[in-house]
């Protein structure tokens, strides 16, 4: 691939753009930063490194990220009333493939003042697969709650509760008590609101409210509140292979 389409399709701005940085000597290539002002050079991108004025970047056909999401941010391009969650990633990740859908997109939202992971990515397929009621993806969320938690709210939740947009019980796939005011619940839908609402069902009110995990996927200590990383291969396959595994049981 030439190394202008490269750069164009890892969202460092239109063709013209791309073409620019190249004939301007501020994009390097490989472990030895050698200088490229040729836009038309090809490079093989599978493992291509390279630099762009002094940034180092890997070349990803396909983005897959996880965030660890501060509260106060909304999971929207165009947020309302707080910052976009996009807004904490670098800019050639919000601006990959180019056209009206460019850039990362949230796998499932947030509310802005929930907390936790948060997966994003460009592959249509993958959101779909991993967003769709019918694959029953599990999400693990951890609620900071207003009264104290008993058994008997515990065995509702997993029961199930009718929520007013629907006349179907939903249900917790798991829950359990972290503390007297501390819930943990397991849910495969992704409803408005639905740990809220679950929770106020059974009498009770959710303060704060973090997600922990999805699919398996943990979202680890050593990752503070606002940053992101790549996800690895495994962890992609994993995902992919348990929502795989789980629509076929369904």
């Amino acid at each position: 691939m030439q190394l202008q389409d490269i750069l164009f399709s890892q969202g460092f701005g239109t063709r013209r753009i791309c073409y620019g940085l190249v004939q301007q000597g501020l994009v390097k290539i490989g472990p030895d930063q050698v200088v490229c002002t040729d836009p038309s050079a090809a490079f093989e991108e599978t493992g291509l490194v390279f630099w762009v004025q002094g940034e180092r970047w890997h070349f990803h056909a396909r983005a897959y990220l996880l965030l660890n999401k501060p509260g106060g941010f909304e999971c929207s391009h165009k947020p309302g009333t707080y910052p976009s969650v996009y807004t904490l990633l670098p800019g050639p990740l919000r601006q990959r493939g180019g056209g009206a859908a460019a850039g990362v997109q949230a796998v499932g939202r947030l509310d802005q003042d929930t907390t936790g992971l948060l997966l994003l990515s460009d592959d249509g397929k993958f959101i779909h697969r991993l967003t769709s009621p019918r694959h029953h993806v599990p999400k693990v969320y951890e609620a900071q709650l207003k009264h104290p938690l008993d058994d008997q709210q515990l065995a509702r939740l997993l029961e199930g509760v009718v929520l007013d947009d629907d006349p179907r019980p939903v249900r917790a796939q798991a829950c359990r008590a972290l503390g007297s005011h501390q819930l943990e619940l397991t849910l495969t839908e992704g409803k408005y609101h639905q740990v809220k609402r679950m929770v106020a069902a059974v009498g009770n009110r959710v303060e704060g409210l973090h997600r922990s995990a999805i699919g398996g996927l943990l979202l680890a200590e050593d990752l503070p509140p606002g940053r992101w990383r790549w996800l690895t291969e495994n962890e992609i396959g994993e995902l992919t292979k348990k929502v795989g595994s789980t629509s076929a049981a369904a």
